[in-house]
C-alpha cells in the first residue's frame, strides 16, 4: 500500500536488524522501499539489500556532503548505475549548509561531483535523487543547464523537501517530483505544509529518510520505513483526501519515476 521512496537501510541503526525492519514494514503495509547510496564504499551493501529482497531497489551515488571518501567519475558511477535493481542515481546535489569557513566558490568540488551524477543519469536514462540544502539556487541552475543540454531528458526527485514554494515551482517546472519526509508532521513545519498543499498530488512522493527524521508521534527515535504511513496521513490531511488515496497516488508516482511495475494485486 505504501512506498518509502528514500531510506538508508545500509546504515548500522537499521542494517543490523533488517529482518525486524522488514517485519515492521509488512505489519504497517509498507510494501516497497528504495535504499539510497551515499558513498562508493557503501554501494556493495546497498546493492546486496536490493538483490536479496524483491521489494527493495537501490540507487548509486555519492552524497554531496561526503568528503574524504572515494570520488566518482562518469565511468565508475555509470558501471554501478546499470547493474540490476539499481533504479536511480544519487543521492546527489549541493549542500552549502556546513561550509566550515569556506566560501561557496570553494565548493566547486561539490558542483563537479553533481555534474558527474547528472551526466550518468542522462547516459543511463535513470532519475536523479536530489539533495539540496542552503544551495537551491545553484542546484536548480545546474539542473536546468544539464536538462537543456540533454534535450529535456533528465528527471528525478527532490528528496526530503524543505525548501520554499518558489523552489518547489522550479522543481516542478523541470519535471521533477517532490518527496516529503517526517518533517511534514513537525509542529514547526507549517511553511512546509503550505508547500505540500501547493504541490500537485501526482508529483508527490513520500519517504522516511530513515534512520533520521522520525515523524510525529515517534520524533526523536530511530526512524524506520514502517513509519512512512505517518507522512502519508499528514499529506492526506493537508490535501483533504483519504490516506488510501495518497498511498495509491504516491505509489503510482514512484512506479512512474523509477520505471517499476505495480506490485501484484492482493487476493
Amino acid at each position: 500500500m505504501f512506498v518509502d521512496s528514500h531510506c538508508h537501510l545500509s546504515f548500522p541503526e537499521l542494517h543490523g536488524r533488517i529482518d525486524a525492519v522488514r517485519a515492521d514494514m509488512a505489519a504497517a503495509r509498507v510494501d516497497r522501499a528504495l535504499v539510497i547510496c551515499t558513498a562508493l564504499e557503501e554501494f556493495a551493501t546497498v546493492h546486496a539489500l536490493a538483490l536479496a529482497h524483491d521489494n527493495f531497489w537501490c540507487t548509486a551515488g555519492v552524497h554531496p556532503d561526503n568528503e574524504g571518501l572515494g570520488e566518482p567519475d562518469v565511468a565508475s558511477l555509470q558501471a554501478l548505475a546499470v547493474l540490476p535493481r539499481v533504479v536511480g542515481v544519487g543521492e546527489t546535489g549541493l549542500d552549502y549548509y556546513r561550509l566550515n569557513g569556506r566560501s561557496v566558490a570553494d565548493m566547486a568540488w561539490q558542483r563537479d561531483r553533481f555534474a558527474v551524477h547528472m551526466a550518468v543519469a542522462h547516459a543511463v536514462a535513470k532519475p536523479l535523487v536530489i539533495h539540496t540544502r542552503s544551495a537551491s539556487d545553484d542546484t536548480v541552475a545546474m539542473l536546468r543547464s544539464a536538462q537543456q543540454a540533454a534535450g529535456g531528458a533528465l528527471t528525478g526527485v527532490f528528496h526530503c523537501f524543505t525548501e520554499t514554494a518558489e523552489v518547489a515551482r522550479a522543481a516542478l517546472d523541470l519535471g521533477f517530483m517532490i518527496s516529503f519526509s517526517g518533517i511534514l508532521t513537525f509542529k514547526t513545519a507549517q511553511a512546509l505544509r503550505d508547500v505540500a498543499a501547493f504541490v500537485p498530488l501526482d508529483r508527490c512522493l513520500i519517504e522516511t529518510d530513515s534512520p533520521y527524521l522520525a515523524p510525529v508521534p515517534h520524533r526523536g527515535k530511530t526512524n524506520s520505513p514502517a513509519w512512512v504511513p505517518h507522512v502519508a496521513a499528514e499529506l492526506a490531511r493537508i490535501k483533504g483526501l483519504p490516506v488510501e488515496a495518497v498511498a495509491a497516488a504516491t505509489s503510482r508516482n514512484f512506479e512512474a519515476l523509477f520505471q517499476l511495475p505495480a506490485p501484484p494485486t492482493e487476493p
